[in-house]
């Protein structure tokens, strides 16, 4: 179950690149923070999972989706969250 959907929009400059925002969620007991929202070339939106990257420069995800049905789910929330949060302003 995912939750307590939050965002803090980037910067102009962020925009720019495609990244829209920062989103913080709760998805059962955990906190999910430091995903992005970000707007493809092609216009879409989508969701970007934060990782490191190791010493040799291979970068390694914290956290993700573990397959496409769970991808889907997670944005399907947080994009209905965004059009609720836009809709009130």
């Amino acid at each position: 179950m995912i939750y307590d959907i939050k965002f803090t929009p980037g910067t102009d400059q962020d925009a720019e690149r495609g990244l829209l925002a920062f989103v913080r969620m709760c998805y059962g007991p955990l906190v999910v923070d430091g995903v992005t929202l970000r707007r493809t070339r092609a216009g879409s939106l989508t969701l970007s999972w934060p990782s490191r990257t190791d010493r040799s420069g291979a970068r390694h995800a914290l956290v993700r989706p573990l397959n496409d049905s769970a991808r889907e789910e997670l944005e399907a929330a947080v994009f209905a969250e965004l059009r609720r949060q836009e809709a009130g302003q």
